[in-house]
């Protein structure tokens, strides 16, 4: 490469105050990213229908499993999103360039995010099964934010798609509890 050619290869340059990139930069997920997010979909919407088809069943113990496992699959997604926040911000080649309280704050909010999914993960599976979808809504609506501020605003798309799909499975089963 030349001496005065631009170097495409690094992350887009990032102000010292500000997470925003001076630069278009913006990452789309690769086909395995999208497929195997969309496969992430099949415990959400395979619950959600075993809720609903075993619903008042005489034997109450396969319900009971298929609930749990929801409830439990939800709360592993939601702590994978908050793992993701501190993935993105200490992963980043520029993550000194972040602010501190940006990154503090990712940091909590990945943390609130896993332990928030612990309790809702205790709590019954009708209310739990509602704050797992609002969870999986306040995951989405925070990353919105934080990925446009770390350059990587092109797996919206995906996130929001999996969201909606996720939350209403979850809303959805507990509908049916």
């Amino acid at each position: 490469m030349p001496a005065d050619a631009p170097d495409t290869t690094s992350p887009a340059p990032m102000t010292a105050h500000h997470a925003v990139p001076t630069a278009a930069h913006h990452p789309e997920p690769s086909e395995l990213a999208l497929r195997l997010g969309y496969a992430g979909l099949i415990p959400f919407a395979a619950g959600a229908v075993f809720v609903w088809l075993l619903v008042g069943r005489i034997d109450d113990e396969p319900f009971a499993f298929v609930v749990r496992a929801l409830a439990s699959y939800g709360a592993l997604i939601v702590s994978f999103l908050g793992g993701m926040r501190w993935g993105l911000v200490m992963g980043s080649s520029e993550a000194g360039a972040l602010s501190p309280g940006y990154q503090t704050r990712a940091l909590w909010t990945g943390i609130v995010f896993s332990l928030a999914a612990w309790l809702a993960l205790l709590m019954p599976p009708h209310a739990g099964l509602v704050v797992m979808g609002a969870l999986l809504i306040g995951c989405y609506l925070l990353d919105r934010k934080h990925y446009l501020e770390l350059g990587v605003s092109g797996w919206l798309t995906l996130r929001f798609r999996l969201t909606v799909v996720a939350s209403l499975s979850c809303f959805l089963a507990a509908a049916q509890i």
